[in-house]
Protein backbone atom coordinates (compact mmCIF):
# COMPACT_ATOMS: atom_id res chain seq x y z
CA UNK A 1 0.00 0.00 0.00
CA UNK A 2 1.09 3.74 -0.78
CA UNK A 3 0.12 7.37 0.32
CA UNK A 4 -0.65 10.28 -0.94
CA UNK A 5 0.39 13.18 1.57
CA UNK A 6 -3.26 14.22 1.30
CA UNK A 7 -4.33 10.68 2.82
CA UNK A 8 -2.02 12.23 5.86
CA UNK A 9 -2.82 15.28 5.88
CA UNK A 10 -6.63 14.56 6.33
CA UNK A 11 -8.78 13.72 9.68
CA UNK A 12 -7.99 11.16 10.44
CA UNK A 13 -4.76 10.27 9.05
CA UNK A 14 -5.18 7.03 6.83
CA UNK A 15 -2.19 6.09 8.99
CA UNK A 16 -3.40 6.07 12.41
CA UNK A 17 -5.60 2.97 12.37
CA UNK A 18 -2.19 1.26 12.05
CA UNK A 19 -0.78 2.70 15.66
CA UNK A 20 -3.96 2.31 17.92
CA UNK A 21 -2.19 0.95 20.88
CA UNK A 22 -0.37 4.44 20.98
CA UNK A 23 -3.63 6.10 20.60
CA UNK A 24 -2.40 8.85 17.96
CA UNK A 25 -5.61 9.40 16.71
CA UNK A 26 -6.75 10.78 19.96
CA UNK A 27 -3.53 12.51 21.85
CA UNK A 28 -1.70 15.53 20.54
CA UNK A 29 1.54 13.91 20.41
CA UNK A 30 4.31 15.86 19.28
CA UNK A 31 7.91 14.24 20.16
CA UNK A 32 7.61 13.00 16.57
CA UNK A 33 12.13 13.71 16.52
CA UNK A 34 12.18 12.17 20.27
CA UNK A 35 9.88 8.90 20.02
CA UNK A 36 7.65 7.76 17.53
CA UNK A 37 4.50 5.41 17.98
CA UNK A 38 5.08 2.10 17.44
CA UNK A 39 3.15 0.54 14.25
CA UNK A 40 0.85 -2.15 15.99
CA UNK A 41 2.95 -4.67 14.55
CA UNK A 42 5.47 -4.09 16.48
CA UNK A 43 4.33 -5.90 19.15
CA UNK A 44 4.28 -9.05 16.51
CA UNK A 45 8.06 -8.68 16.21
CA UNK A 46 8.43 -8.95 20.17
CA UNK A 47 5.95 -12.11 20.38
CA UNK A 48 8.42 -13.96 18.14
CA UNK A 49 11.00 -13.06 19.81
CA UNK A 50 9.53 -15.05 23.25
CA UNK A 51 8.23 -17.47 20.97
CA UNK A 52 11.73 -18.10 19.24
CA UNK A 53 13.54 -17.88 22.77
CA UNK A 54 10.81 -20.22 24.42
CA UNK A 55 11.12 -22.69 21.15
CA UNK A 56 15.08 -22.92 21.07
CA UNK A 57 16.49 -21.75 23.87
CA UNK A 58 19.99 -20.81 23.56
CA UNK A 59 19.76 -21.96 20.20
CA UNK A 60 17.35 -18.78 19.57
CA UNK A 61 20.94 -16.97 18.25
CA UNK A 62 20.76 -17.96 14.80
CA UNK A 63 17.38 -16.52 14.30
CA UNK A 64 18.66 -13.35 16.05
CA UNK A 65 21.18 -12.89 13.92
CA UNK A 66 19.32 -13.34 10.77
CA UNK A 67 16.99 -10.38 12.29
CA UNK A 68 19.85 -8.39 12.96
CA UNK A 69 20.90 -9.12 9.00
CA UNK A 70 17.53 -7.58 7.96
CA UNK A 71 17.63 -4.79 10.14
CA UNK A 72 21.62 -4.14 8.72
CA UNK A 73 19.77 -4.17 5.68
CA UNK A 74 17.16 -1.59 6.55
CA UNK A 75 19.76 0.95 7.37
CA UNK A 76 21.89 0.29 4.17
CA UNK A 77 18.92 0.85 2.40
CA UNK A 78 18.19 4.50 4.23
CA UNK A 79 22.10 5.30 4.05
CA UNK A 80 21.65 4.25 0.20
CA UNK A 81 25.07 2.09 0.67
CA UNK A 82 24.53 -1.20 -0.36
CA UNK A 83 27.37 -3.11 0.79
CA UNK A 84 27.62 -1.03 4.01
CA UNK A 85 29.32 -2.71 7.14
CA UNK A 86 26.85 -2.15 9.61
CA UNK A 87 27.61 -3.05 13.45
CA UNK A 88 25.19 -3.02 16.21
CA UNK A 89 24.71 -1.61 19.87
CA UNK A 90 22.15 -0.97 22.34
CA UNK A 91 22.75 2.49 22.13
CA UNK A 92 25.19 5.11 20.17
CA UNK A 93 26.77 6.07 22.99
CA UNK A 94 28.35 2.61 23.25
CA UNK A 95 29.27 2.58 19.52
CA UNK A 96 30.88 5.93 20.39
CA UNK A 97 33.16 4.55 23.00
CA UNK A 98 34.38 1.75 20.68
CA UNK A 99 35.40 4.00 18.23
CA UNK A 100 36.91 6.25 20.26
CA UNK A 101 38.86 3.34 21.60
CA UNK A 102 40.11 2.66 18.39
CA UNK A 103 41.98 6.11 17.83
CA UNK A 104 45.36 6.61 18.70
CA UNK A 105 44.41 9.02 21.03
CA UNK A 106 48.71 8.96 22.07
CA UNK A 107 49.87 9.79 19.48
CA UNK A 108 46.79 12.58 17.81
CA UNK A 109 45.17 13.75 21.29
CA UNK A 110 42.66 15.82 19.44
CA UNK A 111 38.99 15.91 18.85
CA UNK A 112 37.00 18.43 16.56
CA UNK A 113 33.39 18.51 17.48
CA UNK A 114 30.42 21.11 17.74
CA UNK A 115 28.82 22.91 20.39
CA UNK A 116 25.59 21.69 19.18
CA UNK A 117 25.82 17.89 19.52
CA UNK A 118 23.34 15.67 20.98
CA UNK A 119 24.32 14.30 24.69
CA UNK A 120 25.66 10.97 23.24
CA UNK A 121 29.07 13.40 22.62
CA UNK A 122 28.79 15.96 24.35
CA UNK A 123 28.76 14.45 27.77
CA UNK A 124 31.43 12.23 26.73
CA UNK A 125 33.37 14.54 25.21
CA UNK A 126 33.40 17.17 28.00
CA UNK A 127 35.00 14.54 30.22
CA UNK A 128 38.26 13.39 27.94
CA UNK A 129 40.01 16.47 28.39
CA UNK A 130 40.27 15.43 32.05
CA UNK A 131 42.44 12.57 30.65
CA UNK A 132 44.33 14.81 28.99
CA UNK A 133 42.95 14.83 25.47
CA UNK A 134 42.24 18.27 23.43
CA UNK A 135 38.27 18.81 22.52
CA UNK A 136 37.61 21.39 19.84
CA UNK A 137 34.14 23.02 20.34
CA UNK A 138 33.25 24.54 16.99
CA UNK A 139 30.42 27.20 17.47
CA UNK A 140 27.32 25.74 15.64
CA UNK A 141 26.38 29.31 14.66
CA UNK A 142 26.52 30.81 12.19
CA UNK A 143 25.16 27.28 10.44
CA UNK A 144 26.12 28.15 6.97
CA UNK A 145 29.50 27.86 7.25
CA UNK A 146 30.03 25.65 10.42
CA UNK A 147 31.83 22.88 7.66
CA UNK A 148 34.47 25.26 6.72
CA UNK A 149 34.50 26.27 10.10
CA UNK A 150 35.04 22.50 11.26
CA UNK A 151 37.65 21.94 8.26
CA UNK A 152 40.01 24.48 9.40
CA UNK A 153 40.48 23.43 12.83
CA UNK A 154 41.69 19.73 11.26
CA UNK A 155 45.13 19.17 12.23
CA UNK A 156 48.22 16.84 12.04
CA UNK A 157 47.28 15.46 16.02
CA UNK A 158 43.72 15.61 14.99
CA UNK A 159 42.32 12.02 15.77
CA UNK A 160 38.81 12.71 14.36
CA UNK A 161 35.53 14.81 13.87
CA UNK A 162 32.90 14.16 15.25
CA UNK A 163 29.92 16.06 14.25
CA UNK A 164 25.74 15.84 13.11
CA UNK A 165 23.94 15.58 10.13
CA UNK A 166 21.16 17.34 11.93
CA UNK A 167 21.43 19.36 14.62
CA UNK A 168 19.79 18.18 17.76
CA UNK A 169 18.24 21.40 19.25
CA UNK A 170 17.15 23.69 15.98
CA UNK A 171 16.54 20.97 13.43
CA UNK A 172 19.08 22.32 10.83
CA UNK A 173 20.56 20.60 8.65
CA UNK A 174 24.44 20.74 8.71
CA UNK A 175 25.47 21.24 4.80
CA UNK A 176 28.92 20.41 3.49
CA UNK A 177 30.37 17.79 5.63
CA UNK A 178 32.18 16.62 2.28
CA UNK A 179 34.43 19.83 3.39
CA UNK A 180 35.27 18.16 6.70
CA UNK A 181 35.33 14.46 4.65
CA UNK A 182 38.17 15.67 2.46
CA UNK A 183 40.39 17.58 5.32
CA UNK A 184 39.86 14.60 7.73
CA UNK A 185 41.71 12.57 4.70
CA UNK A 186 44.48 15.19 4.05
CA UNK A 187 44.98 14.77 7.79
CA UNK A 188 44.78 11.33 7.75
CA UNK A 189 42.10 11.94 11.09
CA UNK A 190 38.55 10.26 10.91
CA UNK A 191 35.66 11.92 10.72
CA UNK A 192 32.45 10.39 12.44
CA UNK A 193 28.93 11.60 11.17
CA UNK A 194 25.97 11.59 13.71
CA UNK A 195 22.82 10.63 11.61
CA UNK A 196 19.92 9.80 14.34
CA UNK A 197 17.78 13.25 13.71
CA UNK A 198 18.03 12.64 9.65
CA UNK A 199 17.21 8.98 9.17
CA UNK A 200 13.10 8.67 8.23
CA UNK A 201 12.80 12.30 7.65
CA UNK A 202 16.19 13.35 5.65
CA UNK A 203 17.49 11.43 2.29
CA UNK A 204 20.69 10.10 3.06
CA UNK A 205 23.09 9.00 0.33
CA UNK A 206 26.67 8.70 2.13
CA UNK A 207 28.25 8.70 -1.68
CA UNK A 208 26.33 12.14 -2.65
CA UNK A 209 26.95 13.43 0.64
CA UNK A 210 30.85 13.13 -0.17
CA UNK A 211 30.66 10.72 2.91
CA UNK A 212 31.93 7.17 1.68
CA UNK A 213 34.49 7.18 4.20
CA UNK A 214 33.55 8.06 7.27
CA UNK A 215 31.94 6.80 10.02
CA UNK A 216 28.20 6.65 10.78
CA UNK A 217 26.06 6.69 13.99
CA UNK A 218 22.69 6.30 14.09
CA UNK A 219 19.26 4.09 15.87
CA UNK A 220 16.07 3.47 15.07
CA UNK A 221 14.05 5.10 18.57
CA UNK A 222 12.95 8.52 16.89
CA UNK A 223 11.67 8.83 13.53
CA UNK A 224 12.64 5.35 12.04
CA UNK A 225 9.70 3.96 15.07
CA UNK A 226 12.32 1.03 15.52
CA UNK A 227 12.56 1.76 19.68
CA UNK A 228 15.46 0.86 22.05
CA UNK A 229 18.23 -1.10 21.26
CA UNK A 230 18.62 -0.45 17.43
CA UNK A 231 21.93 1.90 17.97
CA UNK A 232 24.16 1.37 14.46
CA UNK A 233 27.76 1.57 13.32
CA UNK A 234 28.22 2.13 9.94
CA UNK A 235 32.32 1.28 9.57
CA UNK A 236 33.95 2.89 6.38
CA UNK A 237 35.71 0.96 4.08
CA UNK A 238 39.06 0.94 5.81
CA UNK A 239 37.97 0.36 9.24
CA UNK A 240 39.70 -3.00 9.11
CA UNK A 241 42.89 -1.68 10.33
CA UNK A 242 41.62 -0.42 14.00
CA UNK A 243 41.32 -2.25 16.69
CA UNK A 244 39.00 -1.07 19.32
CA UNK A 245 40.37 -1.82 22.98
CA UNK A 246 36.96 -1.63 24.01
CA UNK A 247 35.86 -5.22 22.55
CA UNK A 248 33.33 -7.50 23.20
CA UNK A 249 33.39 -11.23 22.99
CA UNK A 250 30.72 -11.44 20.24
CA UNK A 251 33.97 -10.05 17.96
CA UNK A 252 35.23 -13.40 18.24
CA UNK A 253 31.74 -15.26 17.69
CA UNK A 254 32.67 -17.02 14.87
CA UNK A 255 35.68 -18.99 16.87
CA UNK A 256 34.32 -19.68 20.12
CA UNK A 257 35.87 -23.62 19.58
CA UNK A 258 39.40 -22.69 18.99
CA UNK A 259 42.11 -22.73 21.30
CA UNK A 260 42.49 -19.13 22.73
CA UNK A 261 46.19 -17.38 23.49
CA UNK A 262 45.56 -15.12 26.12
CA UNK A 263 48.08 -12.94 24.75
CA UNK A 264 46.91 -11.83 22.20
CA UNK A 265 43.39 -10.44 20.97
CA UNK A 266 42.71 -11.46 17.58
CA UNK A 267 39.94 -9.46 14.99
CA UNK A 268 37.69 -10.30 12.41
CA UNK A 269 37.39 -8.31 9.39
CA UNK A 270 33.67 -6.39 8.63
CA UNK A 271 31.42 -5.47 11.19
CA UNK A 272 31.86 -7.84 13.85
CA UNK A 273 35.40 -6.26 14.79
CA UNK A 274 33.59 -3.86 16.48
CA UNK A 275 31.01 -6.52 18.15
CA UNK A 276 29.78 -5.95 21.50
CA UNK A 277 28.61 -8.77 23.65
CA UNK A 278 25.24 -10.66 24.72
CA UNK A 279 22.11 -8.31 23.86
CA UNK A 280 18.52 -8.32 24.25
CA UNK A 281 17.98 -9.57 20.76
CA UNK A 282 14.36 -8.48 21.04
CA UNK A 283 15.14 -5.39 19.72
CA UNK A 284 15.85 -6.47 16.34
CA UNK A 285 13.17 -8.60 15.80
CA UNK A 286 10.64 -5.42 16.95
CA UNK A 287 12.82 -3.37 14.13
CA UNK A 288 12.76 -6.22 11.40
CA UNK A 289 9.02 -6.25 11.43
CA UNK A 290 8.32 -2.47 11.94
CA UNK A 291 10.97 -2.03 9.00
CA UNK A 292 8.38 -4.43 6.86
CA UNK A 293 5.55 -2.92 7.77
CA UNK A 294 7.44 0.38 6.65
CA UNK A 295 8.26 -0.60 3.19
CA UNK A 296 4.76 -2.39 2.37
CA UNK A 297 3.26 1.31 3.50
CA UNK A 298 5.48 3.24 1.28
CA UNK A 299 7.08 4.84 4.22
CA UNK A 300 10.87 5.79 2.59
CA UNK A 301 12.55 8.90 2.58
CA UNK A 302 11.97 9.88 -0.60
CA UNK A 303 8.29 9.87 0.39
CA UNK A 304 8.86 10.99 4.24
CA UNK A 305 10.60 14.04 3.25
CA UNK A 306 7.93 15.65 1.45
CA UNK A 307 5.44 15.01 4.01
CA UNK A 308 7.79 16.72 6.64
CA UNK A 309 8.54 19.32 4.89
CA UNK A 310 4.46 19.49 4.67
CA UNK A 311 3.76 18.95 8.19
CA UNK A 312 6.53 21.52 9.11
CA UNK A 313 5.00 24.15 6.66
CA UNK A 314 1.73 23.23 8.33
CA UNK A 315 3.00 24.28 12.14
CA UNK A 316 5.37 27.27 10.54
CA UNK A 317 2.34 28.73 9.56
CA UNK A 318 -0.24 28.23 12.29
CA UNK A 319 2.60 29.70 14.56
CA UNK A 320 3.07 32.70 12.46
CA UNK A 321 -0.76 33.18 12.39
CA UNK A 322 -0.53 33.51 16.19
CA UNK A 323 0.70 36.20 16.11
CA UNK A 324 3.16 35.87 19.68
CA UNK A 325 5.46 37.99 21.21
CA UNK A 326 9.13 37.41 20.14
CA UNK A 327 10.43 38.22 23.51
CA UNK A 328 8.61 35.66 24.81
CA UNK A 329 8.58 32.93 21.90
CA UNK A 330 9.78 33.03 17.77
CA UNK A 331 10.88 31.06 15.47
CA UNK A 332 14.07 31.42 12.89
CA UNK A 333 12.52 32.49 9.51
CA UNK A 334 15.97 33.55 8.14
CA UNK A 335 16.55 29.90 6.33
CA UNK A 336 14.49 28.05 3.83
CA UNK A 337 12.04 24.98 5.02
CA UNK A 338 14.29 22.60 3.37
CA UNK A 339 17.39 23.57 5.62
CA UNK A 340 15.53 21.81 8.13
CA UNK A 341 15.10 18.49 9.11
CA UNK A 342 11.69 17.12 11.03
CA UNK A 343 10.62 19.20 13.86
CA UNK A 344 9.96 23.01 14.29
CA UNK A 345 12.15 24.62 17.07
CA UNK A 346 10.96 27.68 18.91
CA UNK A 347 13.22 29.31 20.71
CA UNK A 348 11.70 30.83 23.93
CA UNK A 349 11.86 32.89 27.05
CA UNK A 350 11.13 29.55 29.05
CA UNK A 351 10.92 26.64 26.87
CA UNK A 352 10.31 24.21 29.67
CA UNK A 353 7.91 26.06 31.05
CA UNK A 354 5.62 26.40 28.09
CA UNK A 355 6.35 22.49 27.13
CA UNK A 356 5.21 21.91 30.99
CA UNK A 357 1.88 24.25 30.29
CA UNK A 358 1.05 22.44 27.11
CA UNK A 359 1.13 19.15 28.52
CA UNK A 360 -1.50 20.31 30.97
CA UNK A 361 -3.96 20.80 27.49
CA UNK A 362 -2.79 17.05 26.63
CA UNK A 363 0.16 18.38 24.16
CA UNK A 364 2.80 16.56 24.08
CA UNK A 365 5.96 18.84 23.61
CA UNK A 366 10.03 18.71 24.46
CA UNK A 367 12.12 21.64 25.53
CA UNK A 368 16.18 21.55 25.08
CA UNK A 369 18.02 24.55 26.04
CA UNK A 370 16.07 27.57 25.03
CA UNK A 371 14.31 25.63 22.68
CA UNK A 372 10.68 23.81 22.50
CA UNK A 373 10.26 21.53 19.90
CA UNK A 374 6.74 20.46 18.13
CA UNK A 375 7.41 17.12 16.30
CA UNK A 376 5.53 16.12 13.74
CA UNK A 377 4.73 12.22 12.79
CA UNK A 378 3.54 10.72 9.73
CA UNK A 379 0.80 9.34 11.57
CA UNK A 380 -0.70 12.87 11.77
CA UNK A 381 -3.28 14.60 10.74
CA UNK A 382 -3.18 18.57 9.87
CA UNK A 383 -5.92 18.87 12.39
CA UNK A 384 -4.13 17.84 15.19
CA UNK A 385 -0.79 20.37 13.91
CA UNK A 386 -2.72 23.03 13.89
CA UNK A 387 -4.42 22.21 17.18
CA UNK A 388 -1.31 21.68 19.07
CA UNK A 389 0.15 25.18 17.82
CA UNK A 390 -3.87 26.68 18.96
CA UNK A 391 -2.86 25.51 22.16
CA UNK A 392 0.70 27.36 22.19
CA UNK A 393 -1.48 30.51 21.69
CA UNK A 394 -3.62 29.70 24.48
CA UNK A 395 -0.57 29.24 27.09
CA UNK A 396 0.87 32.10 25.59
CA UNK A 397 -2.28 34.54 25.78
CA UNK A 398 -2.86 32.92 29.44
Amino acid sequence: MSYRIEDLAAAPNALSEHYSRFRVADRLLLTGHSHQAWPDVALEGQIEALTDAAEYVDGKWDRAAAKADEVADGYRRLLADPGGEIGFGANTHELVLRFLSALDLRRRPRLVTTDGEFHTLRRQLARLPEEGIEVVRVPVEPVDTIAERIASEVDDGTAAVLVSLVLFETARIVGGLDVVAAACARRGSELLVDTYHALGVVEVDLAALGLSDAWVIGGGYKYLQLGEGNGFLRLPPHADRFRPVITGWFAEFGELADEKDPGLVRYPLGAARFAGATYDPTSHYRAARVLRFRAEHGLHPAFLRPLAQHQLGVLATAFDDLALPPDVVDRDRQAPRSAYGGFLALRCRDARGLQAALAERGVRTDARGTYLRFGPAPYLSDTQLTDAMAALGEVVGG
